[in-house]
């Protein structure tokens, strides 16, 4: 990944002004849509400085227009001695209200026609998916079908990537049970010592702040420093004032902040402070979904949004970078995220849609078949998408959010119906198919 240039300093484009006066009469339409352009996508320097632009024009003159333009209009905190700053534009308004209609509104949305279940199934699923994809993200090497195998069934993790993700999924059931609890420096330790568990070099850095200033963001290809974190003696004092603000129990003359704005933005802040010496970007990803959860937005359980910065991780370590640079411009980091957000609610309405269908294919196959419920309906599709696979009692419970005992009736019965067969392997039932009873049916 390249590094951003770090934007020119006001003083070097005052002088750049005084030395092109003539820049003044040059200003046109054209400069004007450039500007529009450049405030609607609120582009860093890096991005504005590699520009054609009319008129021959200096890139260092229309970012002075621009930061003339978002000083007017900044909201500004200080955290510690640290300030902070960000703009909201339409297009992050727009998004803020679509997540207010549907993330955080009543259960009267296209799930109302999945069965409750269903609802469960894909909660599982997308709690799994979000372990997974934020735990790649910090370097596990494990592919999503092995990591949901692991976890499905329950094996024991064999490795540091294993060990990652089963952490990272154990603590993300965590937070969903823990949304009515208040924020603490405590609560966010064990966080990150349930995130870290057995998978750090030094055992005790788990569940403990840094003590050292060893800890830098480098670029792994060249270990050039990108970022310097405060010093660790500050660590304890910002922690604390992280719970406050978390709490709004400090006013920092903002007024009302978002919930999800205010989410990302705790989710920076974990980075930026990195209060550990390891299992920063895990927990602060953890603590945006227990914000937004403690805030209403209960439609964030179906969507693993750290699998979409996956996708992307190169704008995503951009978008820490670009606030880091240009003197904590948070708009960075919160377009991006809200980005992300809106990407993983149009792929949960696309796996809606498909739901949709597929509670309709298990409808007809109840009426085709006697003495089934809607789940061992569901069950027994997954087995005709897997027809050579073995399943075990733990990977149906797993997947479906049931009791053990509830998953093995299910299994036992569809064997009893003669759809499926059972085998004893190492004093443990497996189930596959029967091919030949469900294609007579």
């Amino acid at each position: 990944m390249k590094i951003p240039q770090k934007p020119p300093d006001q003083k070097k484009i005052r002088k750049v002004l005084e030395e092109n006066p003539q820049y003044l009469s040059l200003i046109d339409e054209n400069i004007t849509r450039v500007v529009n352009e450049c405030v609607r996508r609120h582009l860093h320097w890096d991005e504005l400085r590699y520009r054609d632009l009319p008129n021959n024009i200096k890139p260092e003159f229309i970012w002075m227009i621009l930061k003339l333009f978002r000083n007017q209009r900044y909201n500004k905190f200080k955290f510690g001695n640290i300030e902070f700053k960000y703009l909201l534009w339409d297009d992050t308004i727009e998004q803020l209200h679509i997540l207010d209609k549907y993330a955080a509104g009543n259960i009267e949305t296209d799930f109302g026609s999945i069965n409750t279940e269903g609802k469960e199934k894909y909660i599982i699923n997308s709690l799994m998916e979000e372990a997974i994809a934020s735990s790649q993200l910090e370097g596990a090497a494990t592919t999503r079908k092995i990591a949901k195998e692991i976890l499905r069934k329950k094996k024991k993790p064999l490795n540091y990537s294993e060990q990652m993700i089963v952490n990272g999924y154990n603590t993300i059931q965590k937070i969903v049970r823990m949304k009515e609890k208040k924020i603490t420096p405590e609560m966010i330790l064990n966080l990150q010592r349930d995130i870290t568990k057995n998978t750090l070099k030094n055992k005790e850095d788990e569940g403990n702040f840094r003590d050292n200033n060893e800890v830098v963001i480098a670029d792994s290809r060249d270990d050039k420093v990108l970022y310097k974190p405060p010093d660790c003696r500050e660590i304890p004092d910002l922690m604390d004032e992280f719970c406050k603000f978390a709490s709004d129990e400090t006013d920092y003359g903002l007024g009302f902040i978002h919930p999800i704005i205010k989410g990302i933005i705790l989710h920076f802040l974990i980075g930026y402070l990195h209060p550990f010496n390891d299992g920063n970007g895990r927990t602060a990803r953890a603590i945006f979904y227990w914000y937004v959860l403690t805030q209403g937005y209960w439609l964030f359980e179906f969507m693993p949004i750290s699998r979409i910065l996956l996708r992307s991780k190169v704008k995503y370590a951009l978008s820490y970078l670009y606030t880091e640079t240009d003197e904590n411009d948070l708009t960075y980091f919160i377009k991006y995220n809200l980005s992300a957000i809106d990407e993983a609610l149009h792929e949960m309405e696309e796996y809606i849609k498909r739901k949709q269908k597929e509670h309709s294919e298990a409808a007809n196959l109840i009426e085709s078949i006697e003495d089934i419920n809607p789940r061992q309906a569901d069950i027994l599709k997954r087995f005709m998408k897997n027809q050579d696979k073995y399943f075990v009692i733990n990977e149906i419970m797993n997947t479906y959010g049931v009791v053990y005992e509830t998953a093995r009736s299910d299994l036992l019965h569809l064997t009893e119906l003669g759809y499926l067969e059972k085998k004893l392997v190492k004093n443990k039932f497996m189930f596959r198919l029967l091919k030949k009873e469900l294609a007579e049916k």
